[in-house]
């Protein structure tokens, strides 16, 4: 009988276990958008494209069905070139739903002998595989909310893929049911908080950090903006849509005061801290999965601006 029970406990502990996204698949995310063959997936590039139907490819392996149309690529045009936002969505009970993003682009290379190409690891191919790896863990479950995976493109020139995205009216179905967007930004690297830790942008403006913190697993924590003076919150592609009053906010780890590999091209894998990220990222699913509409109704403030 006891080697029965065992059994079954240990089998239990395998089945919590093999819910929760691996390292491994983490790091083959982050290490795939910041390879050099991405030669640092500026906008207009091929390598750009490249990079948005490496993220179309996952979100059909995870089973997402399309915002619009017949592609999860989504295309837009600024100053006469073409580029991809991508676009997913997973039904849930409800049609209200949480909504995922992260940019892919980053700043290409440059001329300089030697290294010169800008990985953007950190920014953001880990805010990427965040968004991967939440679709990966809800992939056969069944949520109370829906869920909307967005991967933004162009935003290190202007946050102009979540613009176009966000100002899209096909998408207005889609947009005008989000009660949450979830915007990830360079969660590669520990926060001045320590590990499970994160803050998040604009915290002032609203109560989505207390109410994500009274439903969070593990000991994930989220603190407030320890940044205020540089307006991150109007910033970030998070902003494209507090402009449509949508709950809105980026999420980081980025130590502000020891990044120097923000916008380097010492922005590669040597600086990812594997077992954090994945931590972080296993513990925001499982916090996202006990939300639902009776413990998370966020609101805005009187102190938030729509008109900037």
């Amino acid at each position: 009988m006891k080697k029965i029970i065992f059994f079954i406990l240990t089998a239990g502990s395998v089945c919590t276990y093999a819910q929760d996204i691996s390292k491994e698949r983490i790091l083959d995310i982050v290490s795939t958008l910041a390879s050099d063959e991405m030669k640092g997936r500026k906008f207009g590039t091929p390598e750009n494209d490249k990079a948005a139907e490496y993220i179309a490819a996952e979100y059909k392996k995870n089973n997402l069905e399309y915002c619009y149309g017949d592609s999860y690529m989504i295309p837009f045009e600024y100053k006469g070139q073409k580029g991809y936002n991508v676009c997913g969505v997973k039904k849930g009970k409800s049609p209200e739903s949480l909504a995922f993003s992260a940019h892919f682009d980053h700043i290409g290379t440059n001329q300089k002998e030697g290294d010169n190409i800008y990985n953007g690891a950190d920014d953001d191919a880990s805010g990427v595989a965040t968004v991967i790896g939440l679709a990966d863990y809800f992939k056969d479950k069944k949520t109370d909310f829906s869920m909307v995976f967005m991967a933004f493109n162009a935003e290190e020139i202007g946050l102009i893929g979540s613009k176009a995205l966000a100002d899209n009216q096909n998408l207005n179905p889609v947009f005008n049911n989000i009660r949450a967007l979830f915007n990830f930004e360079m969660l590669a690297t520990e926060s001045q908080f320590g590990k499970n830790a994160v803050f998040m942008t604009g915290d002032e403006f609203s109560d989505f950090d207390e109410l994500i913190n009274a439903n969070a697993a593990n000991g994930l924590k989220v603190y407030p903006d320890p940044y205020q003076g540089q307006h991150l919150f109007y910033r970030s592609d998070n902003v494209n849509f507090v402009k449509k009053k949508i709950i809105a906010h980026s999420i980081s780890t980025v130590d502000m005061n020891k990044a120097t590999h923000y916008h380097g091209v010492n922005d590669d894998m040597s600086i990812v801290e594997a077992d954090n990220l994945t931590n972080i990222i296993n513990n925001f699913a499982k916090t996202i999965e006990k939300l639902n509409a009776g413990n998370f109704q966020p609101k805005y403030n009187d102190k938030v601006r729509y008109d900037f």
